[in-house]
């Protein structure tokens, strides 16, 4: 299994679900190599060791050197990739740190690194990676070759290769938690659309998170439907209830709304400031909270201000691990403005800290969970009126949360686990034949 982000050190669902996918398989009695971009250090790798220590040794993990990361752009790496080339950065880094001493010269170090360490842009870094995933694949024993987004595709069918080479036959399987339609409101960079349609293409089965992403597979990448095999991400939840002992300062005095994601196009953040907008315009003692990060958090700190509700928008950048669950318990309702969301974990999480709901109609998540309210993106006035219900009337909050927490109580990353374990079965099948 290629992946690319792993819990704690990730900034979006893909590694949440990436961890409660390979928990399931586990499980299940699956054996899983899982293989990851590390950037120098142990401290990942030893946290790990100790996470997946509860999976009874089911799985490993084989590391990549390498500067990769979900959500990357071509300027974001080019940016991380001038960052490790200061000096007083390198020397703290021990893979480049051994790199770089046997090269000589400042100089002649800093040509080398974009030469040989790391890829000179994003997409030789990606093909750089498919080159480790070829020896990796050359020195592992396994029966199907799973693969995490368009940054994976390539490392698969390169192991895919070498297994062939080696007289083994192993599927590939392509995962899709967003495509490049999802990431850029529609506008696909032509190069990323090319290595998703190919992975999608080289793929035996695609799995997608939703029928929703299902639909714009079949409608943008022309893969056969046949081919496809919706799997829902899921959660695992404690049957212990939520602790709401601690009561933030803030709820004392307002009602509050949550937006938690991304600072990006995709995530609507910008849709959730015009809701806040108009909410304000009728209970001027709402709250908003925005945590995320992202390339338009700059944006939209300036159109808080340019919409004068600065004031009453609270920003916290990127929250992990426990600071989540508060966010989730301090708030009165959370929202999922999205403008394209595959499926939206976040709802499940929420719904786990017993958090009412409103969720966009472009979310995936909304085909398998009932207890929220669902409102189209772009309909501020309707997403507005939905949220202050919740607000105002404690029997309504009352029962979205207690129903929520009910329901997400059924659910099990074991069921997505069994569905990918069933495509798994007829990929070896058909590859004997």
């Amino acid at each position: 299994m290629f992946g690319w982000e792993f819990p704690p050190f990730n900034t979006g669902g893909l590694g949440t679900a990436c961890y409660g996918l390979t928990k399931g398989l586990s499980r299940q009695g699956v054996e899983i190599t899982l293989v990851l971009p590390r950037l120098g250090g142990k401290v990942g790798h030893d946290y790990m060791k100790v996470l997946l220590a509860r999976t009874a040794g089911r799985i490993r993990i084989r590391n990549v050197d390498s500067i990769l990361r979900p959500y990357v752009t071509s300027e974001s790496y080019l940016d991380e990739l001038s960052r490790l080339e200061k000096e007083e950065l390198l020397g703290k880094n021990p893979p480049i740190k051994q790199y770089i001493s046997s090269k000589g010269s400042w100089g002649e170090s800093q040509a080398a690194l974009r030469k040989g360490l790391y890829g000179s842009d994003l997409f030789n870094e990606v093909y750089r990676y498919s080159r480790e995933a070829k020896k990796i694949a050359s020195e592992e024993e396994f029966d199907v070759i799973h693969c995490h987004d368009w940054l994976t595709y390539p490392a698969g069918i390169e192991a895919r290769k070498t297994a062939a080479d080696m007289g083994r036959k192993a599927p590939l399987i392509a995962h899709v938690h967003a495509t490049e339609f999802d990431r850029t409101g529609g506008n696909p960079h032509p190069y990323v659309y090319h290595l998703e349609r190919e992975g999608m293409h080289q793929a035996s089965y695609v799995l997608p998170v939703s029928n929703y992403t299902k639909n714009m597979i079949v409608r943008h990448y022309g893969v056969d439907p046949a081919r496809i095999h919706v799997v829902h991400n899921s959660i695992d939840v404690e049957q212990q209830e939520p602790d709401r002992a601690e009561d933030p300062e803030i709820r004392k005095h307002y009602k509050t709304v949550l937006f938690l994601g991304r600072m990006t196009i995709q995530k609507g953040p910008d849709h959730f400031l015009w809701i806040a907008k108009r909410i304000s315009e009728i209970d001027p003692e709402v709250r908003f909270v925005m945590a995320g990060s992202g390339d338009m958090f700059k944006r939209v700190v300036e159109e808080a201000a340019h919409l004068g509700i600065g004031d009453r928008v609270l920003f916290t950048d990127h929250l992990q691990g426990e600071d989540v669950d508060r966010a989730y318990r301090m708030a009165d309702v959370y929202v999922v403005s999205s403008v394209s969301e595959p499926f939206g974990l976040t709802v499940l999480e929420a719904m786990k800290n017993g958090t009412p709901v409103v969720v966009s109609k472009q979310a995936g998540v909304s085909e398998v969970v009932k207890n929220c309210l669902v409102v189209d993106f772009w309909d501020t006035d309707e997403m507005a009126n939905k949220i202050l219900a919740v607000l105002n009337y404690p029997a309504l909050r009352e029962s979205l949360s207690v129903e929520g927490l009910s329901e997400v109580r059924g659910f099990s990353w074991d069921h997505p686990a069994r569905k990918c374990m069933d495509v798994y079965e007829k990929a070896v099948t058909e590859a004997k034949w």
